[in-house]
């Protein structure tokens, strides 16, 4: 036999042993290209058909919903669990010690985390439940008995960008829809006057990675979130310009609506939905912001009188005023820019969390009481969070580096058993380790207490369903009223 003749049993054989064969199976990849190509064409890998109205009418829940909307406190940079809701009397005893290697992982040790730094802060026990609440928040602490406090949460990210864009969007990269456009999908709007979700920033900027947090990804842009500014024009080019006339708007969103007859993709309808939107929000959202009507009282409540708190109480106050009127989902940012601007405490943890906490914790707790004399805190579901926590250890002694492994935030109002704390992370306060709520199961949780079921809540995208749990997530029950 010549040597250079392969034996048969060695000859690649996956295009078939004759010529026919070998074409018949080339024309089935013709095939695939060509069929690739019609459902390409029909909108199929990017399909608009879950979105042929892409409008914020209500729609009907999957089960009875706990609440009716919902308000997400989100303070930017990360702020320390063990200083404000986790106490940790073994970090305190060993303060000043080097973490334990039994606990120190490789992610930890490749960022220099510095030896153990116990907090200076005295945790009490709060209302008939007694949770332990830090010192820093004395307000809040007086409403302990709303508060579901999670102290096992776990996200996936160090980073900021990616930190911020997993609690908003559910993943680590940009590109998808975030939880507000998800509930705005799903849920609709009880005003049509109004956006169905809106998005008020710290005074002093907006998160890193910007408008992905509130964006609608892969979705209309009908359900985006909406910036909305708590003083001056509450939405900005809103008002338009003194030479169009009502009349003339009219007509321009006429003529939009003509050529949307060919719209395949339904790009321009959900243009024209948001058009729509904004004429008629140029009488309802001034009104939505205008605080003058609220009594002295109200304002006092939220700390309206004191200079400090008055920023970020005065977008609580607007909060409330905005799913008074039936707006859907409400995110209020605490800290914006860079380093001591948000919570992100690595030169000092003690300067940067008196500020923030200084800020915030009056009018959170003004918030919930409030929400509680109008009979509303029930149907509105409170969710306090940052995008990690902070580490146990020091950073030049006085700092904290970032953490995801475990840390705190709480929910309260609507469908909520407050008065608890539920998971817990090591001796140290670092990592979760017992019943460990990653962010999607957090979502999971905050869509079902909306009435949603996560697993059914889907957006055709790229030759797939997409959903906000991406594969996993479960309802946290324990954490539901």
């Amino acid at each position: 036999m010549d040597p250079r003749i392969e034996p048969a049993d060695s000859i690649d054989t996956s295009w078939g042993s004759s010529r026919r064969e070998c074409l018949g199976r080339l024309a089935g990849g013709f095939l695939g290209t060509a069929l690739t190509a019609l459902l390409s064409g029909d909108g199929f890998f990017d399909s608009p058909a879950r979105a042929e109205d892409p409008t914020l009418e209500p729609k009907a829940s999957h089960h009875p919903a706990k609440a009716k909307s919902i308000i997400i406190l989100f303070m930017y940079g990360g702020p320390s669990q063990v200083d404000l809701f986790d106490p940790k009397p073994e970090l305190q005893k060993r303060s000043g010690q080097a973490m334990p290697a039994s606990v120190l992982d490789k992610g930890l040790q490749a960022r220099n985390p510095g030896t153990l730094l116990g907090s200076k802060y005295a945790f009490r026990k709060h209302g008939k439940s007694g949770v332990e609440i830090s010192e820093l928040f004395p307000h809040l602490a007086k409403r302990a008995d709303d508060l579901a406090v999670i102290r096992s949460l776990r996200a996936d990210s160090f980073a900021h960008g990616s930190g911020l864009l997993q609690m908003n969007t559910g993943f680590v990269r940009q590109g998808f829809p975030s939880l507000g456009s998800w509930v705005a999908y799903g849920l609709g709007s009880e005003n049509r006057n109004l956006p169905g979700y809106v998005v008020m920033l710290d005074q002093r900027g907006g998160p890193i990675s910007g408008p992905p947090n509130w964006g609608n990804g892969f979705m209309p842009a009908t359900y985006q979130g909406t910036p909305l500014r708590s003083s001056g024009d509450p939405i900005l080019h809103l008002t338009p310009p003194a030479d169009v006339s009502v009349e003339q708007q009219r007509n321009q969103i006429e003529l939009l609506r003509s050529l949307s007859r060919d719209d395949r993709d339904g790009a321009l309808g959900a243009r024209i939905a948001s058009y729509e939107l904004a004429f008629r929000m140029q009488s309802s959202a001034p009104e939505a912001v205008d605080l003058s009507r609220e009594t002295p009282a109200t304002r006092s409540l939220y700390g309206l009188d004191d200079p400090r708190t008055e920023p970020f109480g005065r977008r609580l106050l607007i909060a409330r005023r905005l799913v008074e009127r039936g707006v859907r989902i409400v995110q209020v940012y605490s800290g914006g820019g860079h380093n001591d601007e948000n919570w992100d405490a690595h030169g000092d943890v003690n300067r940067n969390h008196e500020l923030h906490c200084g800020e915030t914790d009056r009018p959170i707790a003004g918030l919930l009481a409030d929400l509680e004399s109008r009979g509303l805190l029930d149907e509105t579901l409170i969710v306090w969070t940052g995008e990690f926590g902070r580490t146990p250890t020091g950073q030049n002694g006085k700092g904290r580096d970032h953490s995801p492994r475990g840390f705190s935030g709480w929910l309260a109002g609507g469908g909520v058993k407050g008065g608890q704390a539920f998971g817990r992370t090591d001796d140290f306060g670092y990592a979760a380790v017992e019943d460990v709520v990653h962010i999607h199961d957090l979502h999971a949780t905050i869509l079902h207490l909306l009435g949603i079921d996560h697993r059914l809540l889907t957006y055709f995208h790229s030759g797939r369903d997409y959903r906000l749990t991406d594969v996993s997530g479960r309802v946290v029950r324990e954490l539901i009223a």
